[in-house]
């Protein structure tokens, strides 16, 4: 025995229907596009598909689309590219390690296609102010490309900035992308973005040494700027790596952030509230542009370069994933629990064989909850998915019992979720309830190839309410790669 085990209720098993309670993942996920694998040159694509000219805008790096370097191959100074991002364009193009691509207006987001601007060939997608709502299949292969390793810079505007009049701005835009789509709509980022117009402001970075975008390889951040912009607000009940790291003056928290950065999946996210501060002042001719790059009371140079490194994995193993080579294995130690507590760590009690709730095969598992009050239980180990797998599936077999009589609500839940080695949660993956109690052990699996190069954890968090017992029992466990 390891651990006492609890007592259970009479075992009234609720058949509630199969669909899970809340999911960012089915039962049996299918295998997304490849991610995007980090080399020594960090790619980036920078959108131009939806109307990011349109009106007095010219968020562009150059005119030569989808590449820049047809304009001029060894930029010196801004004006050597045309548009009012070219001074973005040229310092990456300078500093090296950086390819810089546009995607043209006309062209669609794509991920896990054969286009030369698919985002599987890129490490960061960055969205300057988009003026057009992304279609459907935008949204799920931008979501995708997040989830699967990619970064994503999203700058937005004040609301009622819509520059070609088509009944929508960027606020809207942005705030559909995370609210309407068909890989997570349950707020994936852990922010929305305020409908606001702030005429200006000076917003003060957070006292954080270790931040990267703070205080990155491009200089010191310590103001951005805001000439008609707006602010985000925080939810990181939603999302625990949500971090607001500007902010509107007289602000803090969870409201008034101007700069946000936060993670979905094993990717990355930035938002920035205003157009104005990547703006340089140059660009085609008839646009009315502000110099808010060179805004001597901001520093907002070093926020967006130190933001596209950070986002394309500068210093890390990088924009969803890094090379090498991948032998087929299962990972995961004592798999079937029959060693104890060994390679697991898990609450007191979890690994039992506790004959009130049977093993799937031999005589241990892991058994979440049963107790029928308030209670938590969790399960967890830590796992390195190799960087040149392709294949990752996390499997494992379920067996979900429950006292409850509802067919309704969800009183006691099991989250299966990955978390990096900060702690961070990268990925719910599902989340079970008493409504999912059934007879016998149900194999589960999760598809993980988005996390190959990385070292993270796989946590399973059993919670019981105050009455009624659900319990929540696993066993045979693998994280088979290849």
């Amino acid at each position: 025995m390891f651990g006492s085990r609890r007592s259970l209720r009479p075992l009234t098993t609720a058949l509630a229907g199969l669909g899970l309670l809340v999911t960012a993942a089915a039962w049996q996920i299918g295998a997304a596009p490849a991610p995007a694998h980090a080399a020594t040159t960090h790619r980036i694509l920078f959108d131009n598909a939806h109307a990011e000219t349109a009106g007095n805008a010219d968020w562009i790096i150059s005119t030569s689309q989808p590449d820049p370097l047809g304009q001029d191959a060894t930029p010196s100074a801004e004006t050597d590219w045309t548009g009012a991002l070219s001074s973005w364009g040229v310092a990456l193009q300078k500093a090296g390690g950086y390819s810089l691509k546009t995607l043209p207006s006309g062209s669609s987001l794509s991920y896990g296609g054969s286009s030369a601007t698919d985002l599987s060939n890129f490490d960061t997608l960055v969205l300057p102010e988009p003026n057009t709502l992304f279609t459907t299949a935008e949204k799920t292969a931008i979501m995708n490309f997040v989830k699967n390793g990619g970064g994503l810079f999203m700058i937005s505007d004040h609301t009622g900035a819509d520059r070609n009049n088509d009944g929508q701005d960027a606020v809207e835009i942005l705030n559909d992308l995370m609210t309407d789509n068909s890989v997570d709509s349950t707020d994936p980022f852990g922010f929305s973005i305020d409908s606001l117009s702030i005429s200006s402001d000076y917003p003060s970075a957070i006292s954080d040494s270790t931040n990267a975008v703070l205080h990155g390889s491009f200089g010191t951040v310590s103001k951005s700027l805001i000439a008609s912009g707006t602010t985000a607000t925080l939810k990181p009940a939603d999302n625990t790596g949500v971090k607001g790291l500007l902010y509107r003056t007289g602000y803090s928290g969870n409201t008034g952030a101007f700069f946000v950065t936060s993670t979905f999946g094993s990717g990355r996210v930035a938002f920035w509230g205003d157009s104005s501060p990547i703006d340089d002042g140059t660009g085609q001719s008839g646009n009315t542009l502000y110099d808010g790059w060179n805004d001597t009371g901001a520093t907002n140079a070093a926020l967006a370069l130190n933001a596209t490194a950070w986002l394309a994995g500068s210093g890390t193993s990088g924009g969803g994933g890094g090379t090498g080579t991948c032998t087929a294995a299962q990972l995961l130690g004592n798999n079937g629990f029959e060693s104890g507590a060994t390679s697991w760590t898990a609450s007191s009690g979890v690994i039992t064989n506790d004959s009130a709730e049977a093993a799937r095969t031999g005589s241990y598992k892991a058994w979440l909850g049963g107790y029928g009050s308030a209670h938590t239980d969790t399960l967890a180990q830590t796992v390195t998915i190799p960087a040149g797998c392709a294949n990752a599936t996390l499997s494992l077999y379920l067996h979900i019992d429950t006292a409850e009589t509802t067919t309704s609500t969800a009183y006691d839940t099991l989250k299966a979720q990955v978390l990096n080695s900060g702690g961070t949660v990268l990925s719910t993956l599902a989340t079970y309830s008493n409504l999912n109690a059934a007879s016998g052990y149900t194999r589960r699996s999760f598809d993980l190839a988005g996390y190959a190069g990385q070292t993270v954890k796989l946590q399973f968090t059993g919670t019981e309410g105050a009455t009624k017992q659900t319990s929540f029992v696993i066993d045979d466990t693998a994280l088979d790669v290849s």
